[in-house]
């Protein structure tokens, strides 16, 4: 199976950020067609107040019902390609919440799995500047997979990758691909970024695609933010096999479960916890 990672540059313009993503997941399917297109964290409106989140926030519909303009410009993609899309994250409507979920479309754009990023990012950055991602979101509290061409997909997001105890419940189900998108500061992600994802594909020897974003936003105080990007997909032995450069644009690997099996069968890491 095919995975190809889409790294963006949003800002606060749900429309213009739906424009990006369509160029960039057109220009890396003309390129180079895939199995499975992922897309980075909140990448429908990242950056701008409480009030701008919500404006661009949508309530996601029953699976099969009609959803909002970025909902439907998922399954759109993954109707139009035949394709699975997954849609990175995007801010969900519930009440006077919102969760940071992932939502995922088989080729016939149908959804078969959501999931609201359980941990959430109240930090500050080794650059001062602050992050109370609980201010407005809720936290989710379920473990979800799906099945992707035939294989089992594991779903997470961002801040995730620094708990450890998650996947590993994600790899006690079997899954053989995690995907976690993510809006990675610079200043954290220049020093932690590949460090966790090659640290969490060699703990549970797993293949792990992690879709980024990149650039600078304006927050709401008015203060620029970096994202780090450099979105990679990573091998269960730990190697970096796909990386994006600087900048929006994407990276592709094929997913091999035989070489997965055989890294599992040689070092029976999970057999052996106690």
């Amino acid at each position: 199976m095919r995975v190809t990672v889409v790294q963006m540059s949003p800002g606060a313009d749900k429309a213009a950020n739906i424009a990006q993503a369509r160029t960039l997941i057109e220009s890396a399917l003309s390129a180079q067609p895939a199995d499975l297109v992922a897309l980075p964290e909140i990448w429908t409106c990242l950056g701008g107040n409480r009030d701008t989140k919500f404006a661009a926030a949508e309530t996601l519909p029953q699976p099969g019902e009609p959803g909002g303009p970025a909902y439907e410009f998922l399954r759109g993609i993954a109707t139009s390609h035949k394709t699975h899309v997954h849609g990175g994250s995007m801010g969900e409507l519930a009440g006077d919440r919102l969760f940071n979920t992932s939502v995922v479309f088989n080729p016939d754009g149908t959804e078969i799995a959501r999931y609201r990023k359980i941990h959430l990012f109240d930090t500050i950055a080794p650059d001062g500047q602050g992050y109370h991602e609980s201010a407005t979101y809720g936290a989710g509290s379920e473990i979800v997979t799906c099945t992707v061409a035939g294989l089992k997909l594991g779903l997470a997001i961002c801040y995730d990758v620094r708990f450890p105890e998650l996947f590993l419940a994600l790899r006690q189900q079997h899954v053989d691909l995690i995907m976690l998108p993510a809006a990675f500061t610079l200043a954290t992600g220049k020093d932690h970024w590949e460090v966790l994802l090659r640290a969490r594909a060699i703990e549970t020897q797993t293949w792990f695609a992690a879709p980024a974003c990149t650039g600078t936003h304006i927050d709401a105080d008015g203060a620029p933010r970096h994202t780090y990007g450099h979105s990679m997909i990573v091998d269960p032995w730990g190697h970096v096999v796909a990386r994006a450069s600087d900048g929006p644009g994407w990276a592709s690997s094929v997913i091999d479960r035989s070489y997965m099996a055989r890294i599992r069968a040689n070092m029976p890491v999970l057999a052996h916890r106690r």
